[in-house]
C-alpha cells in the first residue's frame, strides 16, 4: 500500500512552515528589501541587445569564469581567495549546511536573524542552536562564546548588518567569536552596499572565515545571484555540493554587464541611504512609533497594535513586513524597505492614517 506524505516525510520538515511570499499586485512594494530604482534607459537597451544574442539553447559556463573575474575586481576579493556562486545566497547557505551535516553537528546563529539560517539547518538535518540578542539588538558576545563552548558548532552564521534589525554588530566582538569558533564562521554581508563595512579584507588572516554576499539588494534581485568568498580548502569541498549549471546563462551575462556599471548601482545605493536617513527621521517623529537606526536598506520600527497597523497599510495600498510574533524581541515590530522618495511618502501617509484607526 502506498505510504502517505505523513509517513514518509520527516517530522521536523512537516513541522516547518514554508517561506511565505505575499501577493503584491497593485501595492507599493516595501516588504522585500529590493532596490526600488530602475536601470537607466541606455543601460536597459544595452542589456536587451546583449541578451538577444545569448545562446539559451546551450548550458551556461559551469564555472562562470568571466563573472567571477568581474566580481573579484568589483568586490575587491583577495587574489588568494576562491569564489563560489549560488542561485541567491539561500543556495549557498544550503550547500554549507549540507556539507557540515555530520550526525549530531550543530549550526549556531543569533536571533532574531535571517529565518533561512534556522530553516535550512533543520532541513539539512543539523541541530540548531541560537543566542538571543540583547533587548537593544546588540550582540551578546559572552553568551555566544558560552554557546560555542557548549555546542561546539560545525558552522556559525551571522548577518552583518543583521536582518531584520538592520544594525551592524560590534566588529571586535565578531572577531572574538570567529577566533573562538571550532568550525566555520559565515559572515553574511547581504546589505554591504548600505553599510560599507566588510570582513572580506580579513579573509587572509582568519582561516575559518568565509564571507557571503547577494547582489539582490544592490539591484539584481530578479537575477538571483549570490557569492561566497573564502579559502581554497573550504570552497574546494563546498563546490562538490554545488549543482551543475546552478547560475543560468542570462544571470551570468546580465550580472557581468551590470558589474561593469557598478557606479550606477552604487549611486542608487547612496540615494537609498539618503532616503533612509529621511525616512528614519520621519518615523521617529511620529507619536507612538519607535524606529531603530539601520545600516541596511530597511528600517525596523515598533508601533502599538502592529497587526492592525499592518492591515491598515495594505488597505491603503502599501505592503511592508509584519514581524509581530516572529520573535519575543520583535513584539509589535514592522519592517519597511527604503523606497523612492515618492514611495516613502506614500508609506508615511498611509502609516499616519493607519495609526489613528
Amino acid at each position: 500500500m502506498t505510504k502517505s506524505p505523513e509517513q514518509l516525510i520527516r517530522d521536523d520538515v512537516r513541522a516547518l512552515s514554508a517561506y511565505h511570499v505575499p501577493e503584491r499586485t497593485g501595492l507599493v512594494m516595501l516588504d522585500a528589501m529590493e532596490n526600488p530604482h530602475p536601470l537607466p534607459a541606455t543601460l536597459q537597451t544595452e542589456i536587451a541587445q546583449l541578451v538577444s544574442n545569448v545562446a539559451i539553447n546551450r548550458y551556461p559556463d559551469p564555472q562562470a569564469g568571466r563573472l567571477k573575474a568581474r566580481l573579484r575586481e568589483t568586490m575587491e576579493i583577495p587574489s588568494s581567495m576562491e569564489i563560489m556562486l549560488g542561485n541567491g545566497s539561500d543556495e549557498l547557505i544550503q550547500i554549507i549546511a549540507l556539507a557540515v551535516a555530520r550526525p549530531g553537528a550543530t549550526l549556531l546563529s543569533v536571533e532574531p536573524a535571517f529565518i533561512m539560517f534556522r530553516m535550512i539547518a533543520i532541513c539539512a538535518g543539523l541541530r540548531y542552536a541560537s543566542v538571543q540578542l540583547n533587548p537593544d539588538f546588540t550582540l551578546d558576545v559572552e553568551a555566544v562564546i558560552t554557546a560555542i563552548d557548549q555546542h561546539q558548532p560545525a558552522v556559525i552564521f551571522i548577518a552583518y548588518p543583521n536582518n531584520p534589525t538592520g544594525n551592524l554588530f560590534d566588529r571586535e566582538g565578531l572577531l572574538r567569536i570567529i577566533r573562538a569558533a571550532p568550525g566555520l564562521v559565515v559572515i553574511d554581508e547581504a546589505y554591504h552596499a548600505f553599510a560599507q563595512e566588510s570582513f572580506i579584507p580579513r579573509l587572509t588572516e582568519l582561516p575559518n572565515l568565509v564571507v557571503m554576499r547577494t547582489l539582490s539588494k544592490l539591484g539584481m534581485a530578479g537575477l538571483r545571484l549570490g557569492f561566497l568568498a573564502g579559502r581554497r580548502e573550504w570552497l574546494t569541498q563546498l563546490e562538490k555540493l554545488r549543482l551543475p549549471y546552478n547560475v543560468n546563462v542570462l544571470t551570468q551575462t546580465v550580472a557581468e554587464k551590470l558589474l561593469q556599471h557598478i557606479d550606477v548601482l552604487l549611486e542608487q545605493a547612496r540615494e537609498i541611504k539618503s532616503q533612509r536617513a529621511e525616512l528614519y527621521a520621519e518615523l521617529s517623529g511620529l507619536p507612538g512609533v519607535q524606529a531603530y537606526r539601520s545600516d541596511a536598506n530597511f528600517i525596523l520600527f515598533r508601533v502599538p497594535r502592529a497587526d492592525e497597523v499592518f492591515k491598515g497599510l495594505i488597505q491603503r495600498g502599501v505592503l511592508i513586513k509584519n514581524l509581530n510574533r516572529s520573535h519575543s524581541l520583535l513584539e509589535d515590530c514592522l519592517r519597511v524597505t527604503v523606497g523612492t522618495a515618492k514611495q516613502n511618502q506614500q508609506f508615511i501617509q498611509a502609516l499616519k492614517q493607519s495609526l489613528t484607526l
